[in-house]
């Protein structure tokens, strides 16, 4: 990956590659930043393994392609976890150096890792110097050589490290540049944390493919968002949905604020019928999906505007292979629900130091099993239902909690829902909905349960419905739903 960034400073030198609030830079100065952060590497530490905690940031790529730049492979770590949380993921990927700002000091501070707080560094004059020398060749690397070691959010239990390579990573971005259609002259949106598979590829790696522009938004504000796109004239954005309904949701801004925009993908966790055409109804922007994972390098599907279908991630992007398949791993016909089972050169190459967690979700053919429902239509698009851990049995009937969700948001009222099982002596479980309401709208629990009734089957009629403020999410946005159930 670090010859894309030397190739976009010969084509695009003087160009902005990204920018923040604080910092602007080039494709060159970019460049120069990085064999900065290479020559500042190689001078503290020889371990393999480098820590990256920084947002989303003009810095952080600089960061990143130093890193291998120098030989190692960068470990962005989630800087919203707790201290307990990150100090296990540090032993784990055997962390000596973490670089950082002073701003997350507090976080990095009782870990037991020595921290470079990379603003307290003279950069700039550094960066000067670099540019009067020679940059130093890249070293070489092979596509099967592990890139990048990402920590999964643990929300079904503690965090793996994903080991993806180089392979990984190049070959899924410009799968994903060709299926969306996207060009150098996207100025594109970045309020995802780069810690995450889907900030990192899409808002980090692809924009330097292309040798596009990026503008980024360390931490998520829904009215920072709207006024970045409106007053930078950006024209792509990739958001979770919880980020589009927040979005919606923001006062004092005309329907056409977004008007530059030209795509702007949802991805992450299902997006609910409410918000996307809340989406529309509020800035007239048609949201799309797309569908991936951390072990998927992370795009499977993926939609554009001239490839959309209402309700699918997307299609299969080239050379990743899609099938639904049933508890007997048997092939399931068209239109189907089965687990999401998937083929190709994203898929990673396993879990660091876990073998046998590997082996339990890549079979020998190359098959990864996602842990996800859903199907295929005549023309491959694809629809998630739900995670197989979620499927709620209900006497003896599968439920799966996706569907229960959709209708629930159909609701006037309804912003946004999350349906679990809970055990039921007579039927072995029940469905109970969680539901957030639209700012201002009011509804009961009888008022909702009748709504639901009138459009599900019976047994799929949650048994009760919770009306609360907001769902718990992880930090990156995805419902909680262990949370919901406890």
């Amino acid at each position: 990956m670090l010859d894309a960034l030397l190739d976009a400073q010969r084509r695009f030198g003087g160009k902005v590659a990204v920018a923040d609030a604080r910092l602007q830079l080039t494709y060159k100065r970019l460049a120069a930043l990085a064999a900065v952060m290479r020559d500042i590497i190689i001078a503290e530490t020889p371990a393999p393994r480098i820590g990256i905690l920084l947002p989303a940031s003009a810095i952080f790529p600089a960061a990143l392609f130093g890193t291998w730049w120098a030989g190692r492979i960068p470990v962005p770590l989630n800087f919203l976890l707790a201290p307990n949380e990150l100090a296990a993921i540090t032993s784990d990927a055997d962390l000596d150096l973490i670089l950082s700002v002073k701003p997350l000091a507090k976080i990095v501070g009782p870990l037991p890792v020595r921290t470079l707080l990379l603003d307290e560094l003279p950069l700039k004059r550094k960066v000067l110097m670099r540019m009067l020398r020679r940059a130093p060749d890249p070293l070489p690397v092979q596509p099967s050589d592990t890139a990048v070691l990402l920590y999964t959010s643990g929300t079904s239990g503690l965090p793996k490290g994903v080991e993806l390579s180089f392979g990984n990573l190049r070959t899924n971005c410009e799968a994903s540049i060709a299926a969306a259609d996207l060009d150098p002259s996207h100025r594109m949106l970045n309020v995802l944390p780069p810690f995450h598979v889907f900030g990192l590829t899409a808002n980090v790696l692809m924009p330097v493919l292309l040798g596009a522009s990026v503008y980024a938004i360390p931490r998520f504000n829904p009215r920072a968002a709207v006024r970045a796109v409106q007053e930078q004239g950006l024209s792509m954005m990739m958001a979770i949905p919880s980020m589009y309904a927040a979005m919606i949701r923001t006062k004092g801004f005309p329907k056409d604020a977004l008007q530059t925009l030209q795509l702007a993908e949802s991805g992450g966790e299902p997006l609910p019928e409410a918000v996307e055409t809340g989406f529309m109804e509020r800035f007239g922007i048609q949201l799309v999906q797309g569908y991936g994972l951390t072990e998927t390098s992370p795009v499977v599907s993926l939609s554009s505007m001239a490839n959309w279908r209402p309700g699918s991630v997307g299609r299969p992007i080239a050379d990743v292979e899609v099938r639904i398949l049933d508890d007997e791993r048997n092939q399931l016909q068209t239109g189907q629900a089965g687990e999401i089972c998937v083929r190709g050169p994203n898929v990673m190459k396993g879990y660091y130091r876990q073998p046998e967690q590997t082996d339990l979700v890549i079979d020998l053919d190359g098959w990864f099993r996602t842990g996800d429902v859903g199907s295929l239509d005549t023309d491959g698009y694809l629809y998630i239902s739900a995670r197989i851990k979620d499927l709620i049995i209900v006497g003896g009937e599968n439920v799966y909690p996706r569907e229960i969700e959709a209708v629930l948001e159909q609701h006037s009222a309804v912003a946004e829902a999350a349906v679990v099982g809970v055990e039921d002596k007579s039927r072995g479980q029940v469905p109970v909905a969680f539901v957030g309401l639209l700012d201002g709208a009011a509804a009961t629990e009888s008022e909702l349960r009748t709504f639901a009734r009138q459009r599900l089957a019976g047994y799929k009629t949650p048994r009760r419905v919770h009306i609360v403020d907001q769902l718990p999410r992880s930090p990156t946005g995805k419902v909680l739903k262990r949370a919901l159930t406890e």
